[in-house]
């Protein structure tokens, strides 16, 4: 058993531990607690993804996707990858004074920060602590780029801080658009913004200039492909300029909690869903290993990435590559700020 905690085990039963714990009516209570960091930055030396460092300013998500592959990391704090997850939350108020430490370090060389790589920068206690708008005033003060990956419209709440950025060419944006089906995505995703929002969000990025992109993800065999086509129409509609998509995948406990959603609101095909799933990854239910962690395989995969590669195409999606430019980075002194612009 992973670090350590007894009851994880039988985090599969979420459902049920919500109306014990909040009543069959009631909505989940939310604890968010802070936590005092010693650094914000974190490094990786991944080979499958196209950066190497990243903030996250929030450790959980309110947002509760069921599918959320970050579910797993509640457990070094000894809680429960399932419904403590999404409503036992950490904040790290002094983000933004960090970032403005590290960033002015002598030895700092400048390179896109990723934000929302493992919980949401715009998840709903953002309106509460403000913590991802305060990162980007760091990142604007000293003209570092940044990209933002979200499902939340909340994002235009910074819209004007963003478009600034985007007029030197430090910040892009990826909306994450999973279904269009208002009803599929409140159970899969239940306190994110509805897909209209969200494309609203994309539209409204565009036309303010920003460099905004679509992430069709994950893509849920038999349960979400089938809106593959849709969302890159509408995407490409709202401006957006580049159009990804990664296959679900389902480490550690998510495989458990995902499995208990299929056979709740999918009985008919959960045995399907599973086999196709595992298909895509040479017969389990999660790759872990670099280089094909990311990278599917099989006759669905291929599938997929044909489908993907026609409906971009036919949307009009140019798919421009943001390269952001760090040449103008100028750190602000560790106690000492920059003019905004």
């Amino acid at each position: 058993m992973r670090f350590g905690l007894a009851a994880r085990i039988a985090d599969g039963d979420w459902l049920d531990a919500a109306a014990l714990v909040d009543g069959p009516a009631s909505k989940l209570r939310t604890q968010v607690q802070s936590i005092a960091a010693r650094t914000i930055l974190s490094r990786n030396t991944s080979p499958d993804i196209p950066f190497d460092r990243s903030i996250n300013a929030y450790a959980g998500c309110e947002h509760g996707c069921i599918y959320c592959y970050a579910r797993p990391t509640h457990a070094y704090h000894d809680l429960s990858p399932g419904l403590d997850f999404e409503t036992r939350l950490f904040a790290k108020p002094e983000a933004a004074r960090l970032l403005r430490h590290e960033l002015a370090a002598k030895a700092y060389t400048p390179a896109p920060i990723a934000l929302g790589t493992n919980t949401d920068p715009y998840q709903p206690i953002e309106g509460r602590f403000r913590l991802t708008r305060q990162i980007l005033e760091v990142c604007a003060e000293a003209r570092h780029p940044v990209t933002i990956t979200t499902k939340s419209a909340r994002v235009l709440e910074d819209l004007d801080l963003i478009t600034a950025m985007a007029r030197h060419n430090l910040v892009a944006v990826a909306i994450s658009v999973t279904s269009l089906d208002a009803r599929l995505s409140a159970t899969l995703e239940p306190r994110a913004s509805t897909p209209e929002n969200r494309l609203t969000a994309i539209a409204r990025l565009a036309d303010a200039g920003v460099h905004v992109g679509v992430n069709v993800s994950p893509i849920i065999p038999a349960i979400t492909d089938d809106a593959i086509e849709a969302i890159l129409a509408r995407a490409g509609a709202a401006g957006a300029r580049s159009a990804s998509w990664i296959a679900i995948r389902l480490p550690h406990e998510v495989a458990p909690l995902f499995r208990e959603w299929l056979q709740c609101h999918f009985p008919d095909r959960a045995d399907k869903v599973m086999a196709i799933i595992q298909s895509l990854r040479s017969g389990r239910d999660n790759d872990p290993a670099f280089f094909t962690r990311m990278k599917p395989q099989g006759v669905w995969a291929d599938l997929i990435r044909t489908r993907f590669r026609i409906a971009r195409t036919r949307a009009g999606i140019p798919q421009i590559r943001a390269v952001l430019d760090c040449s103008q980075f100028q750190p602000s002194a560790r106690d000492g700020q920059l003019t905004l612009f």
